[in-house]
């Protein structure tokens, strides 16, 4: 058997602990890379329809680091309740390993050093992960859905509001130092809504969801890729393959770089999770903006 590494070892740890086991569960096998799913191409795809995607409300999935555990959040059709599920790569097998309370839209960090939970977040240390922090001051005023960051500790993160006031803001490392959340420019927030941001890993674009004009439906998936001057670009819309009369969003690359994963959510309000080849990503560099 390949063994997870001390990390995740720690990170499985902190989320089985004082909740059932669910490995034994029936499932059908799970082999090789993306839960042993077929890779879609440049056609979004649902993603493990029936495992992970399934008639309840599935959303928000992301990979570790090292690709040996895959997460994503429930909510439960009779319940309501919000979960975090965990599958992790054991021989080549992916086994339903945990299943606890949601706290945030969780987020690892590129690095693998952070949870990040909205405004909270657990810190990876010697010992293994630490007590649930918040971020304190000024992210305690801001009712941030979702923070992500890049290698260099850049957050860009979101502010759950739809009174047209809510925007994206980011907040760079300077050595041990964390300045002061700036909201991103008008090419960025403009419209309605802006959230559920995703920065690259190296900066070189950002992803999020916004309702706009001239969009498709509610929400949309845009994109603004960085410029040589450092500014950022005006949003693009993903385009009708990625984008419908319903609402997508929460946008996210693997950590290799190959595949975009997203929600969607139907007329209905019931939400999957899609994936598509992240080669769509480099058609859009020369689009021209929405």
């Amino acid at each position: 058997m390949k063994p997870l590494n001390i990390f995740w070892l720690l990170l499985l740890s902190f989320l089985t602990l004082g909740n059932k086991s669910y490995g034994d569960n029936p499932l059908p096998a799970l082999e090789g890379p993306y839960l042993g799913q077929k890779p879609p191409g440049l056609i979004p795809e649902v993603f493990a329809p029936g495992v992970v995607s399934t008639a309840h409300r599935d959303l928000s999935a992301f990979f570790t680091p090292d690709m040996q555990a895959f997460y994503f959040t429930r909510k439960e059709n009779n319940s309501k309740k919000w979960s975090l599920i965990t599958f992790t790569l054991e021989n080549n097998r992916w086994r339903k390993s945990a299943v606890v309370p949601r706290v945030g839209r969780p987020f690892i960090s590129p690095d693998g050093k952070t949870l990040h939970l909205g405004k909270k977040y657990r810190q990876r240390n010697p010992a293994g992960w630490s007590e649930i922090k918040n971020l304190g001051a000024p992210y305690e005023d801001i009712r941030i859905m979702r923070l992500t960051a890049s290698l260099t500790g850049t957050y860009v993160f979101d502010e759950g509001t739809r009174d047209g006031k809510g925007v994206l803001r980011y907040s760079r490392l300077n050595g041990d130092q964390r300045e002061q959340p700036k909201p991103l420019g008008k090419a960025i927030n403009t419209g309605k809504w802006n959230a559920h941001p995703f920065i690259a890993p190296d900066e070189s674009y950002l992803m999020w969801d916004g309702e706009r004009d001239g969009g498709f439906g509610g929400n949309d998936i845009y994109i603004s890729f960085r410029q040589p001057d450092g500014s950022w670009s005006a949003a693009i819309n993903l385009g009708d393959k990625v984008n419908t009369d319903g609402e997508q969003s929460s946008p996210y690359v693997t950590p290799d770089g190959k595949y975009l994963f997203f929600n969607s959510y139907d007329s209905q309000g019931n939400g999957d999770i899609y994936w598509v080849d992240a080669r769509i990503i480099e058609t859009l560099r020369s689009k021209p903006a929405s």
